[in-house]
Formats: C-alpha cells, structure tokens, sequence
C-alpha cells in the first residue's frame, strides 16, 4: 500500500512540476530575450520553486552554521542523491545564482532556456566541454553571480546513497577566483525521491538541509585543490552519518 501511495504522490509531483512550468514558461521565455532580465529569471525559478515545494508537501528545515551574504558570490557545493535537490537549492541559495548540470538537460524546454542564458551545461565525457563550462562559470562568479554545483557529477545507482569522489574542478575554480566554498549537506532528501523516484516512488515530508560555514580560498594555492575538495567531502558527510 505504501508502495501505491508513493507511486501516486510521484504522479502527482510531475504533474505539479509539469502545470507551474508551463504557467511559468512565457515569464522565462520573455526574461531570456534580454541580459538585463536574466537575475528576473532566476526570481521567477526561486518563486516556482517555492510554490511546487509546498504544492508537493516539502518542508524545508534548513540549518545554517554561518552568515550567508546575499551581495557575495559563492561556490554552493551538495551532494546529490534526488531530482528535488535543483528546486530545493534554488530554494534556499541567496542572491544570484547559476548552476553547472549535464548537457542532456538540454532535451527539456523549461531548462534549455536556462541554460542558454545563465546556466551551464557540461558534457561529462569530454574535457574540452568541462573546460569550456569551468571557463564560463568562472565568468560569472566574477560578475558576482554564485555557482550551485554537484561535485559528485552524478546521481549514485546505490541505494540508499552514498556519496561518491568528488571530481576536481569546483575546488580548483574556488582556488583560482578567490571565492568561499559552501559545503551543503542534503541530509535526507533521497528519501522524499532517490534519483528520479521511478523506482521507489515519492513522499511529502520534512526535507533536512545543513549549510556548512563558508570556507575561504584566500590563503590556498593551486596544488590545495585536493586538501579543499577533501575538507568538503568529509565535511558534507558528517552530517549524513545519521540520515
């Protein structure tokens, strides 16, 4: 029976998530004409966000172990285990933001205009891609705009979860700009949805979020990327001991 209503509640997500991006999708399509209009996209998705997050029965209880500026641009590193985490992060991310996601998020319309705008999309398997996105992200967070990323580059096929290796490139992008990375522990968010809930349906609960305090980059060098990115994994974990 459990297992129905799960089912059900899934349902029932993709068609809240499905009607408020249509609802949405003139606003995104109009604000993308313009770079002038392109923090009002990010406004519109932290309102759609908000609004299928209560519509679904997510309740954010989000902690946070530091002061988080709204005028300062960040690196937002969390693991990820669910296609919730996009919408809860643009949620709870302050200021303006863009995220790094893979190219085949493309195939969506909602997102293509995201990413063809402020977002970057990454393709995986080719370095010369990562290179071009890296390059791109880190223009932006020169512009002040903060970067959202999934250092793992993937959803786990584990279940439950564990998070994997984290690959290098944020660490080294924080390094080289100067910019405080953001550890966010996504405590137990799989089990509202793991992956893209197919297998094991989704449920309305209490989503737990930890926002680690901001670690600086101004005193690292650039072969400190491993001694940061390590800090982080550990960091992130710690809260996901008892999840």
């Amino acid at each position: 029976m459990i297992k129905l209503l799960r089912h059900l509640h899934r349902i029932y997500s993709l068609f809240v998530l499905f009607v408020f991006s249509a609802l949405f999708y003139p606003f995104y399509y109009l604000a993308s004409r313009n770079p002038k209009y392109y923090d009002l996209m990010n406004r519109l998705r932290k309102w759609n966000s908000m609004i299928c997050s209560f519509f679904i029965g997510l309740v954010y209880r989000v902690k946070f172990e530091g002061v988080i500026k709204s005028d300062q641009a960040y690196i937002y590193c969390a693991n990820h285990t669910s296609n919730f985490d996009i919408m809860i992060l643009c949620v709870i991310a302050k200021g303006r933001f863009h995220f790094m996601g893979k190219e085949e998020l493309l195939a969506n319309p909602v997102l293509k205009l995201f990413f063809n705008t402020i977002d970057v999309p990454v393709k995986r398997e080719s370095k010369i891609s990562a290179f071009r996105a890296f390059k791109k992200a880190g223009d932006n967070l020169e512009k002040g705009m903060s970067l959202i990323i999934f250092p793992e580059g993937r959803i786990e096929d584990q279940y439950p979860p564990k998070t994997i290796p984290f690959k290098n490139g944020p660490f080294r992008l924080a390094i080289e700009k100067n910019i405080p990375i953001v550890p966010v522990s996504m405590v137990n968010i799989w089990k509202r949805m793991w992956d893209d809930g197919s297998k094991y349906g989704t449920s309305p609960g209490i989503c737990d979020i930890y926002i680690h305090k901001p670690i600086g980059t101004e005193d690292l060098g650039v072969d400190d990327f491993d001694v940061l990115k390590n800090r982080v994994f550990d960091l992130i974990n710690s809260k996901l001991a008892d999840k």
